[in-house]
């Protein structure tokens, strides 16, 4: 389990004013084409902007994205990450249906071993890609790794704002 903070002021505003919605939140996550099942959503404290994602992902970039996506809509300040890697042992016996909400009770604490490995980067006024992998990397014709990293949440390497989270992945050797 982790804690990730993000600007709650910053990000895509998907509740048109209204206050956080987790059935909007989910599905936001979901639209991104990330491997999460079962998966739920819990706002556990909208006037702070604090929500829990708990269920199970895929891979570990599939964590990494679902935690930034959500981060990154505005009026979400916290994610209190419950999300663990592989799939439950009762989904493989097929008790129960994939879309069933999932607790925190069922899925338990994550390991040490489940936590992103990815760094997470708040972009800063001024900022673009390749300035990023440079000050990153050391290198700025790195930046489309940083732009793959965040697919499909980024759909133009032009098109970070302030404020926004992106997922910084470690360089293959």
């Amino acid at each position: 389990m982790g804690f990730f903070d993000f600007a709650r002021n910053a990000g895509e505003k998907i509740f048109g004013g209204a206050d956080l919605d987790e059935n909007k939140i989910r599905e936001h996550i979901l639209a991104q084409g990330l491997a999460l099942k079962p998966f739920s959503v819990v706002v556990q404290n909208a006037d702070e902007g604090n929500v829990a994602l708990i269920g199970y992902a895929k891979t570990l970039a599939d964590k990494e994205k679902a935690i930034i996506t959500a981060g990154n809509i505005k009026g979400v300040e916290k994610i209190d990450d419950r999300l663990r890697l592989g799939e439950p042992d009762w989904m493989k016996q097929g008790d129960a249906a994939v879309d069933t909400p999932v607790t925190a009770d069922q899925v338990g604490e994550p390991t040490h071993d489940e936590a992103p490995t990815a760094r997470f980067y708040t972009v800063e006024s001024g900022d673009n890609l390749s300035k990023i992998a440079k000050q990153v990397y050391g290198n700025a014709n790195k930046y489309p790794a940083i732009f793959d990293a965040n697919k499909p949440m980024l759909s133009d390497p032009d098109k970070i704002y302030p404020g926004q989270v992106l997922r910084i992945p470690p360089l293959d050797k």
